[in-house]
């Protein structure tokens, strides 16, 4: 392997194992400020505990976050150097943002709500939690922003002298339509994931309460808990069905060479179905092999334009387009000083195809577990069935997954380009993947780092793992830890907090 491939793979490790713990961040930051909200405003205790509770675990996540993020910006400047000298003038300018808006406002007040329990009012307090739920979600919109830019790149301009990428217009960078896009089916996945670790972990605890037959207040407070998850991951389901079918109909018009790999769409077709099994050389090496065996007639074409028979332009058409051989069209990609195209522009279509039916696969074995949720917890009954503890639990990583599984079909259907070309757009900007790489890192620099980093990684994830379990496995504090004190705040600084 070359330093090419191992910088690819190192930069697709780091990022999935950074990317389990963001979603977790996100959705469970609001939650959290929510039931602490909600303890403000009605002052029942077991709003108290559970915002205590699940606000440690909130706490863990963003700790090892936080660690695993910053190596990713530093790739940047080490393996990706090109990438960064080329479009550094416009990539780097929302991650600055991210980093002095942003990272800057959670931080500041997560310290000040882990600190600030016996020394701020409720109010003021409250604040803070809100405060850095915001900034975690400023975050987010900063880096979709940047990731977006890089899918469809606007508000900026190919200066030939320089040979790269100048800024025209930040606000153009900001507002690009497929962050508008990218942001909301971000966010509700986030919720997604969010609702069903507070879901999944307060069933495992009415259960066992329930099993134990125990009536105290306990049983209650984690019956709400779990229906508190559950109507977020009910919410957070529609809203990631509706935003993730804007995003679609957005990508087949900004990158339908991705959307065409998505589907293993060959040939151009009129009510194109949405295949839920295909088999054949999916590698890409024979695409004519691809056959369909189950689909659903039409739907491709209704999440191309909402359209049952809409046409679909198929890989090969695609592929005369980018290359600028087909008779309907000029060259998508024309070419740039150094920066010429490949013949061949398509996609891994086995990554593609089969990330893509996992992504929403997954994220819909959430909906079975909060409707049973819902089911088993009506008309203010709990629950003592094994299985349901079981499933709860074990649909905890589905949404986490199902996730990871979309990033990949982002990132990858976006190959061979690192800055994929816009088909609308009048100033033409782009970069191969290959030239983005470093000329300075060698390949050996690349592999040791690589597995550093992989070995580093993976010893973080045992931590967090351990770490989560052994505070989930704990429980909400009691009634006495949880209260705050009405002294000068002087106590241990654990996770009691």
């Amino acid at each position: 392997m070359e330093a090419l491939e191992l910088a690819r793979w190192q930069f697709g490790i780091t990022t999935v194992y950074h990317f389990i713990l963001v979603p977790l961040t996100i959705g469970l930051s609001i939650l959290v400020a929510i039931m602490q909200t909600m303890w403000v405003r009605t002052g029942k205790e077991k709003w108290l505990r559970l915002t205590k509770f699940y606000g440690k675990l909130l706490l863990i996540n963003f700790a090892l976050g936080v660690a695993t993020g910053i190596v990713q910006e530093f790739q940047f400047g080490m393996n990706w150097s090109e990438y960064s000298r080329y479009v550094g003038d416009i990539f780097g300018a929302p991650l600055a943002m991210e980093a002095l808006v942003a990272f800057f406002l959670e931080s500041t007040f997560l310290g000040v709500w882990i600190f600030g329990w016996d020394r701020l009012s409720k109010k003021v307090h409250l604040t803070s939690i809100w405060l850095f739920a915001i900034g975690a979600n400023i975050s987010a919109y900063f880096i979709i922003a940047a990731n977006s830019w890089m899918q469809h790149p606007v508000g900026t301009e190919f200066n030939p002298e320089t040979g790269r990428a100048e800024m025209t217009d930040i606000w153009a960078v900001l507002t690009n339509s497929t962050t508008l896009a990218a942001f909301p089916h971000v966010i509700a996945t986030a919720f997604l994931v969010a609702g069903t670790f507070i879901a999944g972990i307060a069933a495992y605890w009415m259960v066992k309460k329930a099993r134990a037959n125990k009536g105290d207040g306990e049983l209650p407070m984690y019956r709400t808990a779990l229906r508190f998850g559950a109507v977020t991951m009910i919410v957070a389901g529609v809203a990631v069905i509706v935003t993730g079918d804007i995003q679609a109909k957005m990508m087949f018009e900004q990158q339908p060479m991705k959307m065409a790999a998505a589907e293993g769409i060959m040939e151009t077709e009129e009510g194109a179905g949405f295949s839920l099994l295909a088999f054949g050389n999916l590698a890409g090496d024979d695409p004519g092999s691809v056959q369909h065996v189950l689909s659903i007639p039409g739907f491709t074409s209704y999440l191309a334009e909402g359209n049952f028979d809409a046409t679909v332009t198929g890989l090969n058409e695609l592929q005369r387009q980018y290359a600028g051989t087909s008779d309907a069209a000029n060259p998508v990609v024309p070419a740039l000083a150094g920066y010429e195209v490949e013949s061949d522009t398509r996609p891994n279509l086995a990554v593609t195809y089969w990330s893509f039916r996992l992504m929403i696969g997954l994220a819909a074995f959430s909906a079975v577990t909060a409707l049973a949720a819902l089911w088993l917890t009506r008309k203010g009954a709990s629950t003592d069935k094994k299985w349901f503890s079981r499933l709860a639990v074990w649909s905890i990583p589905a949404p986490y997954i199902a996730a990871s599984f979309g990033w990949i079909f982002t990132e990858m259907g976006r190959q061979p380009f690192v800055v994929a070309p816009n088909p609308t757009g009048s100033d033409m900007v782009y970069m191969l993947t290959k030239h983005g790489v470093s000329v300075a890192a060698s390949t050996w620099e690349v592999a040791i780092s690589m597995v550093a980093f992989t070995l580093i990684y993976a010893l973080l994830g045992v931590f967090w793992y351990r770490l989560i379990v052994r505070y989930a496995q704990e429980g909400a504090p009691t009634a006495e830890a949880s209260t705050p004190r009405d002294n000068d705040g002087d106590g241990p600084l654990s996770f009691a907090y």
